[in-house]
């Protein structure tokens, strides 16, 4: 199969006609061997009676039905578990993706080599104070922090090698660093192409200010795990030794200072409570250290989530 285009979804169901009949149209011209994933992620609208429509008239869309809202990053884990294509394209279900890329992105994934293409879209039909100025200080973060030199992290239309996405995890909301992890994985050519945005057509957007808080915890958590997350002790242990060392340190100079005069008093100084709270913590750190160097080998899935039906899959 060349292609596999996933596209998570909650009440989408005025647009996924269109949607589905233009990348049908983007495939059959371009003769390419595809399926479509369309991944409800609990809508309360029509989107899988839709959903099922499509697949009844067309058994390369393929439907997954979570019983509830997981969200974005949970769709997407769950389509790169299930894709079979040679490069996985994904995109939004608003219509302000264009499948008209998709031939492009195809073609620098398997002619240019490229591992990973993420879609930058240059001129936006958003709202510049709530989404363009804020998604400006996004990049301009997550490029610093990252040293990956992307100008849309956040694009949705992105296109993958199978490889990868068989390679990465996504979960919690951590699907705007999918080039982060997918660079902490291993894969360095990570590129990006210009591509097209269109203004909304249906609905209203399903994400507001709070992604951009939550947005900057997930790359810190990200830029962590990419550095320690298989060994933790080196951080926290690190930082323990550093704190107890300090305190222990303190504590033998007020020691010192007693016996050379009996007449010191030590419990009057603020060393001391100060040398007793970085020791106190330095042992927290250091234990914290070996209590996630047994979680950090354990293989728990982080990704739990209840699916109610399931189109296209045995």
């Amino acid at each position: 199969m060349d292609i596999s285009v996933i596209i998570p979804l909650k009440d989408e169901a005025e647009s996924l006609p269109e949607l589905c009949a233009w990348i049908r149209s983007v495939m059959q011209s371009n003769h390419f061997s595809y399926e479509v994933i369309l991944i409800d992620d609990g809508s309360t609208d029509a989107s899988w009676v839709v959903i099922q429509s499509e697949h009844s008239q067309n058994d390369s869309f393929k439907g997954i039905r979570f019983k509830r809202n997981y969200g974005k990053s949970a769709a997407l884990n769950e389509g790169f578990r299930h894709a079979q294509g040679k490069v996985i394209i994904t995109m939004d279900a608003d219509l302000q993706d264009s499948p008209d890329e998709i031939p492009s992105l195809y073609r620098m994934i398997v002619e240019e080599g490229y591992d990973l293409i993420s879609g930058w879209k240059k001129r936006r039909y958003d709202n510049v104070l709530t989404k363009n100025l804020p998604s400006k200080l996004f990049n301009a973060v997550t490029r610093k922090m990252s040293g990956i030199q992307l100008n849309d992290f956040n694009c949705g239309l992105k296109a993958y090698s199978k490889e990868v996405v068989k390679s990465i995890e996504v979960y919690g909301e951590m699907h705007r660093y999918i080039p982060v992890i997918a660079k902490w994985a291993g894969f360095k050519r990570i590129g990006e192409k210009e591509v097209e945005h269109r203004p909304r057509k249906y609905g209203v957007s399903k994400f507001g200010w709070e992604r951009f808080v939550n947005g900057f915890l997930d790359l810190t958590t990200i830029m962590f795990i990419g550095k320690f997350g298989k060994k933790p002790m080196q951080f926290f242990g690190l930082l323990g030794t550093i704190s107890f060392l300090i305190g222990f340190f303190s504590s033998i100079y007020l020691i010192i200072s007693k016996l050379l005069d009996p007449s010191f008093a030590l419990t009057n100084r603020p060393l001391f409570y100060i040398a007793l709270s970085v020791m106190i913590i330095g042992t927290q750190l250091f234990l914290a250290g070996f209590i996630a160097e047994l979680v950090s080998r354990s293989s728990n899935e982080r990704n739990s989530y209840n699916i109610d039906s399931k189109l296209g899959y045995s």
